[in-house]
Parts: C-alpha cells; sequence; structure tokens
C-alpha cells in the first residue's frame, strides 16, 4: 500500500474546507451523473426523431426500460452498498479491509451479470408484454432489448465499480468513465442507426459497445498503481462477513433503482388502459426527464459521501454536520430550479424527444402534473443518501420502501377510482408520494441524525480519554 497516498486522501477528507471539498468531489460526480443519463436520452432522442416509425420506435424503447433500471439497480446494490463501507474503513485507516470490500463486490457484479444476462435472453419477450408493450410497439422492443441483455456485464461493472472511484477521491476519474463511454454513444448512435440504417438495434448496440469502454477504463484505474484502494485477485474470493453488510447498506438504493421498473410497469399498464399508446410514450419522456433531474441530485449526494462516511469512521461530528448541511442546501436549489422550468417551460423539455404534435402536446400536459413536487424533492434525496453515507442500513431501507412499495404503486391504482379524469390522476400519483415521504423522510433525519452525532461525539470522547 502506497501510505503516501493514503496520508493524502486522509489529509484531504479529513481536515481539508468541506465546501472546498464538496464542490471539488461533487461538481465532476454531479456531472458524471447527467453524462451517465445521457446513456439513454440520447438512444431515444435519435428514436425519436427517425421518420415515420419515431413515436412508436420511442414508446417500444420505453418499455424496455424496466429492464434497463433493473441492471442499473443490482450495479447499485454492490457499488452503491460496497463504496460507503470502503469509505469508513478508509476514515478508521484498514485499508486492507477496504481492498477486500472492493474485491468481493467486483465478484457480486460478476455474478450478477451472468445471472441477469442469462434471464432477459430468455424471458425478455413476455417481459416486455408485461411492462406496457403492445402488438404495434413489441417488434421495435425486441430489437433493443436483446442486444442491450447481451452486454450486461459492461454495465454492472461500468456502474457497480465506479463508486468506488468516487469513494477514494478520484471524482474527476469517476466522471471520465461515464464521459467517455457517453462520448463515444453520442458519435455512435447517428452512425449505427442512421448511416448503417440498423435502426433500434442501432441504438442499442452503440450503447453497449460505449459501456464496454468504460468498464475497461475503471478496470484499468482500479487495478493500476493510481487507486488507493486497489482491485486485487487476492480479494476477489467472496466472504459473507464482507459482502453482507454491503448487501445490507445497499438494499436501499438497490430499492429505490429496482422498483423504478415495477412502477414504470404499473405506470405503462394503467396509462395503456386510460390513454393507449401516446400516455405511454409520454410515460417515456416523463421517467428520461425525472431521471435527469434525479441523477445531478444522485450526483451531489455521491460527491459528499467520501466526506460524511470518511469522517464518520474518524468520528468527526462536526464535519460530517457541515458537509450534509452543504448538501441539503445544494440539493434543494437544484430541485427548485429543475421544478421551476417543468412548470413553466415543459415545452423545452418535451421539444428533445419529439417532434410528433400529439406526444408533444401529452406530454406537455403531464410533465406539469409529474414534477408538481419536484421543489422539495432535494430535501428527500440529502437525507436518504446521508443515511446511506453513515451506514444506517435499516432506516434508509425503510425510507425507500416508504416512498416506492407503500405510497407510489397504490395511489397509480387508487387515485383513477377516486378522480374522473383517469389519465391526470395516474399522473398525479408521482406528486402526491413525493410530498408525503418528503415529509416523513425529514422529520425521520431530524431525529435519528442528531442521535447518530451525539454517539459519534461520546465515541470520540472515549477513544480520547483512553489515549
Amino acid at each position: 500500500m502506497d501510505t503516501t497516498a493514503n496520508q493524502n486522501t486522509k489529509t484531504d477528507l479529513g481536515t481539508g474546507k468541506v465546501g472546498r471539498l464538496l464542490f471539488r468531489l461533487a461538481i465532476p460526480t454531479v456531472a458524471a451523473q447527467v453524462v451517465n443519463v445521457l446513456y439513454n436520452m440520447v438512444d431515444r432522442m435519435y428514436i425519436g426523431h427517425i421518420d415515420v416509425i419515431g413515436a412508436q420506435a420511442l414508446t417500444g424503447v420505453g418499455v424496455c426500460m424496466p429492464l434497463i433500471m433493473i441492471i442499473s439497480a443490482f450495479a447499485a446494490l454492490a457499488g452503491m452498498g460496497g463504496a460507503p463501507r470502503a469509505s469508513i474503513m478508509m476514515g478508521r485507516g484498514d485499508y486492507p479491509a477496504a481492498e477486500k470490500i472492493l474485491g468481493n463486490c467486483t465478484t457480486l457484479l460478476l455474478i450478477l451479470a451472468g445471472v441477469l444476462t442469462a434471464v432477459f435472453l430468455v424471458f425478455g419477450r413476455p417481459m416486455l408484454m408485461l411492462f406496457g408493450a403492445s402488438a404495434d410497439t413489441i417488434g421495435y422492443a425486441m430489437q433493443y432489448m436483446p442486444i442491450y441483455a447481451a452486454g450486461t456485464v459492461f454495465v454492472q461493472i461500468a456502474l457497480g465499480l465506479n463508486p468506488f472511484i468516487t469513494a477514494q477521491g478520484f471524482a474527476k476519474t469517476g466522471m471520465l468513465t461515464v464521459l467517455i463511454g457517453a462520448a463515444l454513444n453520442i458519435v455512435l448512435d447517428p452512425i449505427f442507426i442512421f448511416t448503417f440504417d440498423l435502426g433500434v438495434a442501432g441504438a442499442a448496440l452503440a450503447t453497449i459497445l460505449s459501456q464496454a469502454v468504460s468498464c475497461i477504463w475503471v478496470f484499468c484505474f482500479l487495478a493500476g498503481k493510481r487507486a488507493i484502494v486497489r482491485l486485487r485477485p487476492v480479494n476477489l474470493r467472496p466472504e459473507a462477513s464482507v459482502l453482507l453488510p454491503c448487501v445490507a447498506l445497499g438494499l436501499s438504493p438497490f430499492i429505490m433503482q429496482f422498483t423504478e421498473s415495477v412502477i414504470a410497469v404499473c405506470f405503462n399498464a394503467s396509462l395503456q388502459q386510460y390513454g393507449g399508446d401516446i400516455a405511454v410514450g409520454a410515460m417515456t419522456i416523463l421517467t428520461t426527464v425525472m431521471q435527469f433531474s434525479l441523477l445531478p441530485l444522485m450526483g451531489l449526494s455521491q460527491g459528499a459521501q467520501p466526506i460524511v462516511s470518511f469522517n464518520y469512521g474518524a468520528r468527526n461530528s462536526g464535519r460530517v454536520k457541515q458537509a450534509f448541511r452543504l448538501l441539503l442546501t445544494a440539493s434543494v436549489l437544484y430541485s427548485a430550479a429543475l421544478w421551476a422550468l417543468a412548470m413553466f417551460a415543459p415545452q423545452v423539455l418535451a421539444s428533445i424527444f419529439t417532434k410528433d404534435p400529439a406526444l408533444m402536446d401529452m406530454t406537455v400536459y403531464a410533465l406539469r402534473i409529474y414534477m408538481a413536487s419536484t421543489v422539495v424533492f432535494g430535501v428527500q434525496i440529502a437525507c436518504q443518501q446521508t443515511f446511506i453515507a453513515l451506514g444506517n442500513a435499516k432506516t434508509s431501507l425503510f425510507l425507500a420502501v416508504f416512498r416506492k412499495i407503500l405510497l407510489l404503486i397504490p395511489l397509480i391504482y387508487l387515485l383513477p377510482a377516486l378522480i374522473p379524469d383517469k389519465v391526470f390522476a395516474v399522473y398525479l400519483a408521482e406528486p402526491v408520494a413525493d410530498a408525503i415521504a418528503v415529509a416523513t423522510t425529514a422529520t425521520v433525519f431530524a431525529v435519528q441524525f442528531r442521535r447518530s452525532m451525539k454517539q459519534l461525539d461520546e465515541e470520540a470522547a472515549a477513544l480520547a480519554a483512553e489515549s
């Protein structure tokens, strides 16, 4: 282990100015998250503008989103569960334990990739029909999904191991992981879709090739000399005592992303019933816009995560509190700006994805409803992700389950039974669930965060007395 590099990281995360650290880590991480969503956004932007078939092809690719979200969710299970624990171990000075966590999570990602690839290749078509595909759109969905599924291993490694790069303080390198792939995807998409006339299949092929390049980049960095916590073959052998705490902590981000696929199924099925293909197509655009709104917030929280986790491991409550306050302020400001854009200029967002007049009108109408509570959603993300950074698996898991499973899914079916305008009622489920979830999360966080910081101060005092 390079002790000089370790000491430099400890000094940065442990004593550097929190504000400067947060934005030094958060800005490239936010950029990485924004660029990451471009993988699928670029596909949909090009597909939506294909002559004649654009609207139906966009809807067909839209019903693939639940499967894509499932793949991302399993990457988060390992990456977002393992990286905070690795940071905590680094804060305690136990770098061998951090490397063992990295190695075990890599093995988990490879196993998950193999299982997911097999399941999606065998059962892809019936799953897509379940997720809202119609006779008119299933053909486009089946052009996209088998190719994407075949590259699952690249997606798992690129998304699942990148948090371990950011957790070591290399936020710019983490940004480059997705920037390289996304830039390649932007170049390859029009070539494969239009020049080679591969259509929807070309979009999937461009995405997977781009993810493969990102995957190679991640492996090379984590196995190389620049990394502080390195990927070593000796740590690849899975150990329950190492993996289980990571999986427990990763369940919250896993459920947040996995249930997005379940929710997409519920939304698509209800909207297909009440509004047909046009309402499902609008939902595809809404989902993309919401992804774009949440990923920068997730980027902010991932930029704060190494600071919070490291100083929590080092028992420095003052720096933990300072990092959270800055994260909360930045998150709320961003979500308020995004809400204003959705309320006052939804046409700008809708026009990115479609030129079809009917789909444009439906999307503009739905955006104002669907994103009505976005103004306060920064509170939800900041609090919930800080629980993960502190290693509080149980509370973070409860909050994820509460918003998605206990609130949103029932509301998708309950509100249409109460409101005459069925399509309006389905879209309304999202802001109602968000408003209730934010109020609950803020209350729970205020109580538990204060208790955690008090306990941290007591542990620090006990250690000082012993020394």
